[in-house]
């Protein structure tokens, strides 16, 4: 049970940099920010949960059933992760490529301490054996001193970054798909390949400030469990559950963003027109239609948005906005195993892709393309795609971020590399300043 206190008429701008500010003391931290983000289907400005009450952190070995388990017997809000490696629960698969994170498959915690922030509000629900913590938490909270400098990333020494897939080897990997498309075995796959710094130290709290700031994006993440850490400006959405309601918002197609105003709409309209681009979302789009089918009453599933553009501080993108009514008796778990891993992130068949990438990628995903979020006593949940996303094992001084792009049979090899570098603009940028 939980014991809830609502406070009003307040300033949630700065309160936020104050309440993620304090969080840094304990073990187990998650921030979600919608960055005040115009867009639908969102239930709150931002939510930080913290301090582990229980917890489960599985490989991907019946990983969706001891979700199912731990999250039914629950009843509570539970934060955390599931890796894009869950591929290996939902089909018979492994992943053997290099591993430098070692983030476990599945992790999810029950925290002892709630905030739901919305424009004049935050809404503080505790579990009842810490409720006696509130008030004086909450004084702390206002009393925390933040300024610009609290936020300025200065790294202990400087952070190089290596490519895990040479540039040569890119190419390579991406003609062996396009001999792939071209026989039949795919249509689209999502290639992806991973930047990184070994035995290097990063501020993780002022590091996910500088990337929020750079992109402000609506399914920002700051996630922290022990000595990993998730530090994520994701624009995108996997699912989300609002009663009986689920919603995809599946990206794919990307444009950069140009400084001249006139330039830049024009931007937006050759992407909304370009074949190359509409058609990888509309591959994807129908994906994500079948896979929400496994779950949905018969004949509602239906497309709100098709290739809609959608514009961010880095770039445009091309998002589809696809819906359903849950069938009766399934369950939350079910409905994710049912659409895990996402769509965009590995292209179409589905499995074809999966099996493909797999052996042309040269590191393991982990986290990178799974989905971060969480679900609601009530039974709703919210889940993000993780991408344009840094990660960190503090204790193995690991850091990493991966980039991608959809390969199609009318993909250029440069024209993907650049837009591999395009996204990975952001992230270098903080790691290198």
């Amino acid at each position: 049970m939980r014991f809830s206190k609502k406070i009003s008429g307040i300033s949630t701008q700065v309160i936020k940099k104050q309440a993620l500010h304090w969080a840094q003391q304990f073990d187990e931290v998650i921030w979600l920010d919608s960055n005040n983000y115009d867009q639908d289907h969102s239930s709150y400005q931002a939510i930080l949960a913290v301090d582990a009450f229980t917890a489960i952190k599985t490989d991907f070995q019946d990983a969706f059933t001891k979700l199912e388990e731990y999250q039914t017997k629950t009843e509570d809000w539970l934060f955390g992760y599931l890796t894009y490696d869950l591929k290996n629960d939902t089909e018979q698969m492994a992943s053997n490529n290099f591993d430098g994170l070692q983030f476990p498959d599945l992790y999810f915690f029950q925290p002892k301490k709630v905030f739901l922030f919305s424009e004049n509000e935050v809404e503080i629900q505790y579990l009842n054996c810490v409720d006696d913590e509130l008030d004086s938490d909450w004084r702390a909270i206002l009393n925390t001193k933040t300024s610009e400098a609290s936020f300025l990333v200065e790294h202990e020494q400087p952070v190089k970054i290596s490519l895990r897939t040479s540039k040569d080897a890119y190419f390579e990997k991406v003609n062996r798909l396009l001999a792939h498309i071209h026989r039949g075995d795919l249509y689209e796959a999502n290639f992806c390949q991973e930047f990184y710094s070994e035995n290097t130290k990063i501020d993780p709290f002022k590091s996910y400030h500088h990337l929020n700031e750079i992109s402000k994006p609506p399914f920002a993440t700051y996630l922290k469990l022990q000595d990993l850490y998730l530090l994520s400006a994701s624009p995108e959405r996997y699912l989300k559950k609002t009663g009986d309601t689920v919603v995809s918002q599946p990206i794919k197609g990307t444009a950069k963003r140009l400084d001249d105003p006139i330039e830049d709409q024009k931007m937006t309209d050759l992407l909304r027109n370009d074949p190359k681009e509409r058609s990888e979302n509309i591959m994807i789009t129908d994906l994500v239609r079948n896979d929400l089918s496994r779950i949905a009453e018969k004949g509602s599933v239906r497309v709100e948005e098709l290739c809609k553009v959608y514009t961010f501080k880095q770039v445009h993108q091309l998002i589809s906005t696809i819906s359903c009514q849950v069938a009766k008796g399934v369950s939350n778990v079910a409905i994710l195993k049912n659409t895990f891993p996402m769509g965009s992130m590995t292209g179409a068949p589905k499995v074809s892709a999966m099996q493909i990438i797999e052996k042309l990628e040269d590191a393991k995903r982990g986290l990178y393309s799974g989905t971060v979020g969480y679900f609601a006593p009530n039974g709703d949940f919210d889940f993000n795609v993780i991408i344009r996303s840094i990660l960190y094992n503090a204790e193995a001084k690991y850091v990493s971020f991966s980039v991608g792009g959809a390969i199609t049979a009318k993909s250029i090899p440069e024209n993907e590399y650049e837009e591999c570098l395009l996204k990975a603009k952001a992230m270098r940028e903080v790691l290198e300043n």
